[in-house]
């Protein structure tokens, strides 16, 4: 990277700053495992004036399910199930799914389904959605708050009530972003018999040294958690909502009285909370195919496996009718995490085999290996959708390499 390529990178941040658009947000960049760039602009907290910094922690919401996902493979790695299972087998709750019927006009207009398959769940392909996106399944999970929130309960006592709900659609006929991998969360405790936070602490960040990611904001992190705010006037993760404020940057979630100070939840889709380093030694072990040190979470041809896309063709080529975190057409999508096809499709600089995600906070992550690459960004803006950061981001990193 050349000097004055990567100082776009720093004007780019503060530029997000001064406009409002992000209190503050914090960026590194990593290649062939040597650090190239970090840079960290504005606000973590705008009512304490407390700066956007190297060890801020934030809420990674669906960051949360590329990790959720490597889980399922190192237990898959034990022979202790196959993907094409039926998720019935671990929690019988889904033992008798129904789907609405195509053009359903109630949530009772339903028939018969197969069971999702596990398989069906790591790629969003189960006919489980989301209370955010558009349709009767969604209204449903909303009505019922069946949302995978910090302080409503137990991961197991959520699943079920999510099992009452029919699907959306038959599994493996379309792709639309859902609490699938919450699921998966449940499908971990159940193999494993452990809570979720100790899977996640024992098998893959004590490895990895990822000493302050996990479902509740470390003790006596104090306010280096940062507050959460929302160009929104109403609720923060309404993604589709044009109902912008007076404020761009209005506090939401503050860092004092946040559910995510003592959640019980261990959403696996969604619920972790942690830093740039540590989020970067995931995505660095991701790059190094697995590799933790002089071993491997999990094997090079298991994290191959993982970051192939597993859908037909194309995410567009499902028929979405959801909200997701990138672009559609050009990408494909692996076990938790989406995948570059065509970067010209996907209209963003990239090479083929990217392996991405990010979060409702706008945060973002991505590993190039052709590049040898690894690039985590943090923010705490709600939602993704409110500005296209990550695409811009993207630009600028590969507009800094030169070699």
């Amino acid at each position: 990277m050349q000097a004055d390529r990567f100082s776009r990178i720093k004007s780019w941040q503060q530029r997000y700053v001064d406009e409002q658009k992000y209190p503050g947000s914090a960026l590194l960049v990593k290649r062939g495992g040597e650090e190239l760039f970090f840079h960290a602009a504005g606000l973590r907290n705008i009512e304490e004036q407390l700066p956007f910094s190297r060890d801020t922690l934030v809420r990674l919401y669906s960051m949360t399910k590329p990790v959720t996902s490597l889980a399922m493979m190192i237990l898959l790695e034990r022979g202790l199930f196959h993907l094409d299972a039926p998720v019935s087998d671990f929690l019988p709750e889904f033992s008798n799914v129904q789907a609405l019927v195509p053009g359903a006009t109630a949530i009772s207009q339903t028939e018969p389904c197969p069971v999702p398959t596990l398989h069906q769940l790591l790629t969003h392909t189960s006919g489980l959605s989301y209370a955010f996106n558009p349709g009767l399944v969604p209204e449903a999970m909303e009505t019922a708050e069946v949302l995978f929130k910090p302080g409503q309960g137990s991961l197991a006592s959520m699943v079920a009530r999510l099992a009452e709900l029919p699907l959306a659609f038959q599994p493996g006929t379309r792709w639309e972003y859902s609490v699938a991998t919450d699921v998966l969360g449940r499908v971990v405790e159940a193999v494993s018999g452990k809570p979720l936070g100790q899977f996640f602490a024992e098998e893959i960040f004590a490895p990895l040294g990822m000493r302050e990611t996990g479902f509740r904001v470390p003790a006596g992190a104090g306010n280096r958690f940062a507050s959460l705010y929302t160009p929104l006037a109403g609720d923060a993760m309404a993604l589709n909502s044009a109902e912008t404020g007076a404020d761009p940057l209005r506090l939401t979630d503050s860092w004092q009285t946040s559910p995510f100070q003592q959640a019980d939840m261990h959403s696996g889709g969604g619920g972790l909370v942690g830093t740039l380093d540590d989020y970067m030694a995931f995505a660095e072990m991701l790059r190094h195919r697995g590799r933790c040190g002089d071993g491997f979470i999990i094997s090079p041809q298991t994290a191959d496996f993982m970051m192939q896309n597993h859908l037909p063709g194309e995410i567009a080529s499902l028929g979405p009718q959801s909200f997701a975190e990138q672009p559609m057409e050009g990408m494909g999508f692996g076990l938790g995490g989406a995948v570059v096809l065509n970067p010209a499709r996907a209209r963003c600089p990239g090479s083929v085999g990217d392996f991405s995600w990010g979060g409702i906070a706008s945060t973002f992550f991505w590993i190039d290996r052709k590049l040898d690459l690894s690039v985590v960004f943090l923010t705490q803006l709600a939602p993704s959708s409110s500005y296209p950061s990550r695409p811009e981001l993207k630009a600028l990193v590969h507009g800094a390499l030169t070699a």
